[in-house]
């Protein structure tokens, strides 16, 4: 497991203008198999260094505060001379200053990768559907043309076993004037019947050829879709590069800055009461920080793979994502809310803000990032070319980290209103080879009601 993950395979994805298409079978084979030795992890950093400078974030967040930070001893020593106070000072100053921009650029640019993210995503889907419907259209127009061949060719029987010389001979030996125009209404019909036969005919060539027109229309929407796919996945590991580096630099932040201004203040003030008493102050807040992420641990440690109020793992493994009621199904719909899609490719739960969400599936976290209508979104990796995806997470409502193993009914994160929402629930999506299904059937196909 050291050398191996689970994770995107996608580091020899096509760039935007590529204009290339993975053919189904490479398609298949993407999303089926995604772990990744460590060389082609190395690939996948280059690519993500790369994500990153699109934005104008430079790599190694950790690395660009190079300049190390000061210890109380630094403040301590600096306080006996009034030069060497002014320039810790101005050092530490620095710092912060650099700290918040830091935080601020990422930031920006997490967002900026993660909207475009979701905009890729959208058209991928939309091309999904138009590739579907184009083909359901020519399917439709090939059952016109058989039907079409089936009846002419029932009638030209007709016309054959009905025609030829037994007509002639009965109008030559008509006795009367009855025989004959019983004859020539027989003749009538007949031409009605080749007309009608001629009518049958042009429409099966009609609709023949608009079932290969429509097929040919299908193959070309196949491959934009296919092409898609991939601009999807890139702006996926984008996103992700891009939150890393955020997260990484508000990490930063949160470890140093509150330590820099007490240190500041404390170099204002000048006296040793005031930095003994920033310090303790200091340390006591960093006491309790750790008590927390234990206490938030070992309740992370006690729900997973307990169901964690979720409900227990039916037979297939798979768990209920989140309680309450289902606000909104699976397909078209009104739009709800401003920016919301009039196809729902998910399924909505709503259970209250802050409600616990779940791992649907045991897995890898492979993207956790804002990314525009999802708001707050979360995407787990089951293998076998299934991937689940959780989005309007509560701001603050992550539970995992990206890269984290997670298990079936594990909670991962909190119910928000973030993105496009009219109000807290999860929007719950079921990928298979990274195309939209319905997660109500695939759900209950495996056991679960939602």
């Amino acid at each position: 497991m050291n050398d191996e993950r689970s994770i995107a395979d996608a580091a020899a994805a096509a760039s935007d203008d590529c204009g290339c298409a993975p053919t189904p079978k490479e398609s298949r084979a993407f999303w089926k198999d995604r772990t990744v030795s460590r060389r082609s992890a190395i690939s996948l950093g280059v690519l993500g260094v790369a994500a990153l400078s699109a934005f104008g974030v430079a790599s190694g967040v950790t690395a660009a505060y190079a300049a190390s930070y000061p210890s109380w001893d630094d403040v301590q020593n600096a306080m006996s001379n009034e030069a060497a106070k002014a320039a810790e000072v101005t050092r530490i100053q620095g710092l912060i200053q650099s700290l918040t921009q830091k935080v601020a650029q990422t930031q920006e640019a997490a967002r900026v990768a993660g909207d475009e993210f979701y905009d890729a995503q959208q058209e991928y889907f939309a091309a999904i559907a138009e590739a579907e419907q184009l083909q359901s259209q020519a399917d439709a127009q090939t059952v016109v043309a058989d039907e079409s061949i089936r009846k002419a060719g029932q009638v030209a029987a007709q016309l054959y076993r009905n025609g030829g010389d037994d007509t002639a001979l009965e109008l030559f030996f008509a006795g009367s004037a009855a025989n004959a125009d019983e004859l020539l209404s027989r003749l009538g019909s007949m031409d009605k019947l080749y007309q009608y036969n001629q009518t049958v005919y042009d429409n099966a060539v009609a609709a023949r050829d608009s079932a290969q027109s429509l097929s040919d229309q299908a193959v070309v929407a196949r491959n934009e879709r296919d092409r898609l796919q991939q601009i999807a996945e890139q702006k996926m590991i984008a996103a992700q590069a891009a939150a890393d580096a955020a997260q990484a630099a508000l990490d930063e932040q949160s470890a140093n800055l509150a330590t820099m201004q007490a240190q500041l203040d404390a170099l204002k003030n000048a006296t040793a009461s005031t930095l003994a008493s920033y310090k303790q102050g200091v340390e006591e807040r960093e006491k309790e920080r750790q008590r927390l992420a234990a206490i938030a641990a070992a309740e992370a440690a006690a729900n997973a793979g307990s169901g964690g109020g979720g409900g227990a793992p039916s037979s297939s493994g798979w768990v209920r994502p989140h309680g309450g009621y289902r606000s909104s199904g699976y397909g078209s719909r009104p739009a709800p809310c401003t920016g919301c899609s009039t196809f729902h490719y998910g399924v909505d739960l709503a259970n209250g803000c802050g409600a616990a969400i779940y791992a649907a599936h045991s897995g890898t976290v492979d993207a956790r990032f804002y990314g525009r209508g999802y708001g707050n979104y979360l995407r787990i990796q089951h293998g076998d070319g299934v991937a689940t995806g959780y989005a309007h997470i509560r701001d603050g409502g992550f539970a995992v980290r990206n890269g984290q193993w997670v298990e079936a009914g594990q909670v991962i994160a909190y119910a928000g209103n973030t993105g496009a929402s009219a109000g807290c629930h999860l929007h719950f999506e079921v990928y298979i080879n990274g195309a939209y299904t319905n997660p109500i059937a695939f759900l209950g196909d495996r056991g679960v009601s939602v």
